[in-house]
């Protein structure tokens, strides 16, 4: 369930930096990432532990670093701050 939970983060993400007229970059970049952590046959937290985020496709370090603070915390700060910044 974990990675439905990071991809749905990531996902809405996408949508709030759409909102805010964003880089068409960034947004995609977390739209490939969720959509590419959906499609995993493997648990993120099993590639967590072995080092290996960066071997999905779309996913590198800074993207690691946010699943990790994800499966360690169950949330991630960046993502918090963003919601606060639009309505409901």
């Amino acid at each position: 369930m974990k990675n439905q939970e990071v991809a749905k983060i990531f996902r809405e993400i996408a949508k709030i930096l759409e909102l805010k007229e964003d880089n068409p970059f960034r947004i995609r970049a977390y739209e490939k990432a969720a959509y590419n952590i959906e499609s995993l046959g493997k648990d993120l937290e099993t590639l967590a532990k072995e080092d290996k985020l960066t071997k999905i496709p779309g996913i590198g370090e800074d993207l690691a670093s946010k699943i990790k603070e994800i499966l360690n915390t169950g949330t991630l700060k960046y993502y918090e701050e963003l919601k606060k910044e639009i309505p409901p």
